[in-house]
Formats: structure tokens, C-alpha cells, sequence
């Protein structure tokens, strides 16, 4: 098929070359200028497994090219709509370049095309867009398609995801609808993927209710956690002893500090504005607590590492390994990692920083840090460290070796991945979350 994708971020970038992946003809659309020209030359403009390797073959095989013009969509049967929605400053989230990205679209749309939003928008928006795109090109469907992307496994995802939801209207435009994704989509569905197709505010409540759902499991186990500090217990072993049960499932209870990334933390904010607006807001007080429970972490590892050094920071080497949200990635979007970082070096610690791939994503936020070029440059001198983000080269240190480098054998665990046996014999006072 000929398909447009409009938005070259994280979301639409990986989008785009997964589809020309799949055989299709694809033209992916961004405003901005040196974000297109990174793409057309084969770079990506974020680290993500695979991406680079898929890129690189869609540009190869020509059945991807990136413009600035939207006028290169028309023609395509279906156009993603894949542009962020950041939180506005009230906590809901700015619909401003998803509308924009709508009105940009619809002078280069024809009948019997199909605009498909991909974006995790407040549910009611995507009946609002298909009023606006059916009074601006009569015959042309708007439709939902939520992705569920996991940052790390991003690729995977769109080429092969476990599910498939199409929020579609009622008769014969969403029967034409449900074809052509079907037709998108053909290889994973050849394969067995699930398929579901709902209304379209279901299809907008999947995504956010999901994210709300696993940021509940997280924060859930990290009050565990807190208990267990102060009872005397493991959390860890908790967490597998109750993961055992299927109705809970060990998936996503892993204490530590908490998440972050440009998902769960905005989503479940936005999910409680929306609720708000809807006039059920008690429906989510909850997510008011998962938030706050969340964030109480990060002081939690902050007030940890002061009591580990006596009682003050301030003039103290402090080692920081890992600056992303999470491993396998350089996003620093309300990563935990960097702003107990950034704390640190408030409170007047002395902060040395390594990450594999987040130094320059971090650099641009937090440039008053100290970066480094490897865990043993971060560890040199330390009287305390801290892993903060669970990259596997930082589970596979060598304690020993690590001891004979830092000042003071003194290790926080934030993420509760390393071999606290291990450290512990090789002379560290080892703290975890939650054990």
C-alpha cells in the first residue's frame, strides 16, 4: 500500500521505516527540517534498537522518503497520525500538533482515504477530528489505531505486536476501514496477532488506561517496598512470591525508583485532567497517589545516599551509573535517573555521570553535570555510588574491581539489578530498594 506517516519523532520514525519493513510504500512527514534531512541520510535522530538496521534497508529498497512538504502525502490510502502529545501545563495533555498536524492533512486528502491516529490523545478527541475531517473531504474515514510501544523493543512492537485495536465508526466506513488496516497489518495478522475492533473511544481508552494500569503496578510495589524497609523484609522475594499468583503476574513488580520516560508519567496525569473535564474525576483520584508515590521515590534514593555518607552530601564524589529512564534507550524524559542527578549536584554533592547511549540527551537538559566516558572514569574516586538506570554493562561490574577504584565502598542499588552477595563480599555496604 501507499502510506503516509505524519511525524518523524520517536512514535512516527519508528512507525515509518517498520511499514516500508513490511513492503509498503511510504512518505513520512515532519516540520522539522534537520529531524527529515537525519532520516533521509539513514541517521536516527534517538537510539533504539534496530531502528538504524530497518532505516537503512527501507532507504536502500526506496520505498521510504521523508519530506518537510505535506503535499507528498496525497495519493497515500492511509496516513498515520503520529505527533506527540506533551503534557500542557495543566496536566492534560497539548492537542496542538495533533490538530495542526489534522489541518495540514485534510487539503492533500481525497474520498476513501483513511486518516489513522496513532497518537495517545484524551478520550472524545478522535469523534471531534472525524467530524472535522469529514466536513473538510466528504468520504474520507478518521479511525483509531493506539500503539503500544515499549522504548528498547520499539521495532519488535510495530512489526510484530502482541494485539492489534482499530477504534472504528459504525457501517460501511469502518467495514472499509477494518479492511485496509487488515491489509496493513496483513503479515503480523497472517501470523496470529489478535485483532480487535471497537468504537472509537474505546480505542483511545486502551492505550491510557493500560499505561495507568502498569504505573499502578509500579507504585504498588514500591510502597511495598517502603514497608519492607522498615519491617525487615525483601521486597524482591515478595514481589515473586505474589507474581506468582496469575491473577497478579511478576511482570512489572520490580521496585525501584520508580518511572519515568514521555508515557506513563504524562498519561496518567492527562488521563486525570480528562476525567476531570468529564465530570468523573473521583474515577482517578488514585492516579493522584500513583503519581505522588512515584515521585516520593526519587527523595527517597536522595535522602538514602545522604544517610549512607553520614549525614551530608555536600562535597562528596558521587558516582551516577545510568542517566535514561530505562535501559536499552536515550530518552531522559522525567527520568528518575537524571533528576536525582541533578539533585545531587544541588544539594552540593560532586556528581560523576555515565550512561551507554543518554549523555547527550541528558547534556542538553542538566549541561551543569559532570559527564564521564565509562563507568570506571564514574567510580574513580567515589565515596558512594549509585545505579540508577539497569543497563546491563552495569550489572556485569566486577565489585572487586569497582572497590579498588572508589574512594569509599558504599553502593545504592536504585534498581535492585545487581548481585547484592557479590558486592557485599567484595567489601561494599549495599543498599537496595526495598531489601
Amino acid at each position: 500500500m501507499r502510506i503516509s506517516v505524519i511525524g518523524c519523532g520517536y512514535l512516527g520514525a519508528v512507525h515509518a521505516a517498520s511499514m516500508a519493513k513490511l513492503g509498503h510504500e511510504v512518505v513520512a512527514v515532519d516540520v522539522d527540517p534537520a529531524k527529515i534531512e537525519r532520516l533521509a541520510a539513514g541517521e536516527a535522530p534517538f537510539f533504539e534498537p534496530g531502528l538504524p538496521e530497518i532505516l537503512t534497508e527501507a532507504l536502500a529498497s526506496g520505498r521510504i522518503r521523508f519530506t518537510t512538504d505535506m503535499a507528498e502525502v496525497a495519493g497515500s490510502t492511509v496516513h498515520f497520525l503520529a505527533v506527540g502529545t506533551p503534557q500542557g501545563p495543566t496536566g492534560a495533555a497539548d492537542m496542538r500538533y495533533v490538530d495542526a498536524a489534522v489541518a495540514s492533512l485534510t487539503p492533500h486528502l481525497s474520498a476513501g482515504e483513511f486518516v489513522v491516529g496513532k497518537s495517545t490523545v484524551p478520550v472524545g478527541t478522535a469523534a471531534r477530528l472525524a467530524a472535522e475531517v469529514e466536513a473538510a473531504v466528504p468520504g474520507a474515514t478518521l479511525v483509531w489505531n493506539p500503539e503500544f510501544l515499549r522504548e528498547g523493543f520499539a521495532v519488535q512492537d510495530t512489526i510484530s505486536p502482541d494485539r492489534f485495536v482499530y477504534g472504528v465508526p459504525e457501517g460501511e466506513a469502518g467495514e472499509r476501514a477494518v479492511a485496509a488496516l487488515d491489509e496493513v497489518y496483513a503479515q503480523a495478522l497472517a501470523a496470529g496477532t489478535p485483532r480487535l475492533v471497537v468504537n472509537l473511544p474505546t480505542a483511545e481508552l486502551v492505550k491510557i488506561s493500560a499505561n495507568a494500569f502498569l504505573a499502578t503496578k509500579i507504585s504498588f510495589i514500591n510502597s511495598m517496598a517502603e514497608i519492607a524497609e522498615v519491617a525487615g523484609a525483601d521486597v524482591t522475594a515478595l514481589a515473586d512470591a505474589i507474581g506468582h499468583d496469575d491473577r497478579i503476574g511478576r511482570k512489572f513488580l520490580n521496585a525501584g525508583l520508580g518511572f519515568g520516560g514521555g508515557c506513563l508519567p504524562k498519561d496518567i496525569r492527562a488521563f486525570q485532567a480528562r476525567a476531570d473535564e468529564l465530570g468523573v474525576g473521583e474515577s482517578l483520584a488514585f492516579l493522584a497517589d500513583v503519581d505522588a508515590t512515584n515521585l516520593r521515590r526519587r527523595a527517597h534514593v536522595v535522602d538514602l545516599a545522604t544517610e549512607l555518607l553520614g549525614g551530608t552530601i555536600t562535597g562528596k564524589r558521587v558516582a551516577v551509573l545510568g542517566l535514561a529512564f530505562k535501559p536499552n534507550s536515550d530518552d531522559v524524559r522525567d527520568s528518575p535517573a537524571l533528576d536525582i542527578a541533578a539533585r545531587l549536584l544541588g544539594l552540593g554533592a560532586s556528581v560523576a555521570a555515565y550512561d551507554p547511549e543518554a549523555i547527550e540527551t541528558a547534556r542538553r537538559l542538566h549541561p551543569e553535570l559532570e559527564y564521564v566516558g565509562s563507568p570506571t572514569e564514574a567510580v574513580t574516586g567515589a565515596d558512594i555510588v549509585l545505579v540508577l538506570t539497569e543497563w546491563s554493562v552495569f550489572r556485569e561490574l566486577d565489585a572487586a574491581e569497582v572497590a579498588s577504584l572508589v574512594a569509599s565502598p558504599v553502593v545504592v542499588d536504585g534498581r535492585n539489578c545487581l548481585d547484592r552477595e557479590a558486592w557485599t563480599a567484595a567489601g561494599f555496604t549495599y543498599r537496595g530498594m526495598g531489601r
